[in-house]
This record gives C-alpha cells, sequence and structure tokens, in this order.
C-alpha cells in the first residue's frame, strides 16, 4: 500500500510538471486566412464587404482614411519564459475614394521588419536627490508642535 501511494504521489507531480512545460498558443489581432484574403478582389470588393470578411480593421493610415491595416501576431509561451513569436503577419487594405479595393499587400513582419534598440538614457528632473538617510534625518524638527496650526 505505501508503494502505490509514493508512486501516485510521484506521477501526480511528474502530470503537473509536464503540465506547467506545455507551450501556451496565443494569437493577438488579426491573422486573415489565405482564403479570407482571396475573397477580396481589387476593383470589385467595397469596404462593407472587406469589414464582413476580415472584420473591423487593427488601425487606418492616420492622414488617409482609404487605407486599412490589419495586424496579427501568433506566439509560443513556455512556463514562464518569454514568448517566442512564431508569425507576425500585417495585410494592408487600399481603397479609392469610392471605397473600392484598389490594392491587398500582405507584409510579412519577422522579415521586413526593423530590430530597434530603445535608449538607455533617462531624463534628468529638476531638484535635489537625496539619499535614505537624508530623507529620514531631513524631516526632523519640521513637525508641528502640539496645540500649533500650521498658518502660525
Amino acid at each position: 500500500m505505501v508503494a502505490s501511494l509514493t508512486q501516485v504521489c510521484f506521477a501526480a507531480v511528474a502530470f503537473t510538471a509536464l503540465a506547467a512545460c506545455t507551450p501556451e498558443r496565443d494569437l493577438h489581432g488579426i491573422l486573415p486566412d489565405k482564403e479570407q484574403i482571396a475573397e477580396i478582389k481589387p476593383g470589385q470588393t467595397r469596404q462593407e464587404d472587406v469589414t464582413r470578411i476580415l472584420g473591423t480593421p487593427s488601425a487606418t493610415a492616420t492622414f488617409d482614411k482609404e487605407t486599412w491595416y490589419y495586424v496579427g501576431e501568433r506566439t509560443e509561451t513556455t512556463a514562464f519564459f518569454k514568448p517566442d513569436v512564431l508569425e507576425h503577419k500585417i495585410v494592408v487594405v487600399r481603397f479609392d475614394k469610392e471605397g473600392v479595393v484598389e490594392k491587398v499587400q500582405q507584409v510579412d513582419a519577422m522579415k521586413a521588419g526593423k530590430e530597434v534598440t530603445p535608449v538607455a538614457r533617462e531624463t534628468p528632473t529638476k531638484g535635489k536627490e537625496l539619499t535614505v538617510i537624508q530623507q529620514l534625518i531631513g524631516n526632523v524638527g519640521r513637525f508641528n508642535k502640539a496645540g500649533e496650526s500650521p498658518s502660525e
């Protein structure tokens, strides 16, 4: 009986450890299928049809509202590690002034993107920097005496 209880406990721990290490796949944004994109025909499909096929765009161009962007990313995360990007695509749909599709373009952002390194500098702020000791000692004697109001 003792051996079987030990085996059951070991199996439960092993199962939990394996389940925790199973990669989790996530989809962020919109990744349309090839069939959905094939439904959009330049010169024929209208904005309403694109919305019905692909949904609401992730973004529109700032100055040119006739350009819609569908951005999607598929990631895989194992346990507590940083997610691995499996797929990152952008579908660009351009419309003419009448709302008819002019061009549909697919961009593989993983191949076309550039790695950007953020600047590590900090913006200086006004005032002086105090150590913890200076902050603690600096308030000694600044408190109101009993019965005094702050305006006196």
